[in-house]
């Protein structure tokens, strides 16, 4: 298992700025970015490096061959929940473990409904006030995310 106690997966990703962005956000995080192919764009592309800045060498994103070659090792990383919009319980209802995962799907579907159905008791959601919004930014979602499970663990740290 990595060092880290806290990875981000992004399943299938097709925007190269969502992704460099992502990766900005774990760098900053202290998380681990996992990518799943396949991707919607080489990682080559000079477009994700921009997103990522100069900071994106140092995310270093392990990158997978499939969900079917993931999935087997996720629990390797930590305890998983997994973002979808069909979710009941709110991202901010949950109590992160200290190990977490954090898997979000594709910018024009989210996560496959196979994911979906296989882990429908870790699925969480933003709320989206207007109901003509279907969706957030996969990048700010990392960010939202990334970031509760760290005011979580401040949280808990000060309690102690």
């Amino acid at each position: 298992m990595s060092g880290r106690r806290l990875h981000v997966v992004l399943v299938e990703p097709e925007i190269h700025g969502n992704t460099g962005n992502a990766g900005r956000t774990c760098l900053a995080a202290g998380a681990q970015l996992h990518l799943v192919e396949p991707l919607g764009f080489e990682l080559t592309d000079a477009r994700v490096k921009r997103a990522g800045l100069d900071y994106w060498p140092r995310v270093d994103p392990r990158v997978w061959r499939s969900w079917e070659k993931f999935e087997p090792r996720i629990h390797e990383f930590g305890e998983p929940w997994f973002f979808s919009a069909e979710a009941e319980h709110e991202y901010w209802d949950v109590e992160y473990p200290e190990n977490a995962v954090l898997v979000f799907g594709r910018e024009s579907v989210g996560l496959d409904p196979r994911i979906r159905e296989a882990h429908r008791d870790r699925l969480v959601r933003f709320p989206i006030h207007d109901p003509s919004v279907r969706s957030l930014n996969l990048a700010n979602c990392v960010a939202l995310a990334c970031y509760e499970v760290l005011r979580q663990r401040r949280l808990l740290t000060a309690q102690r």
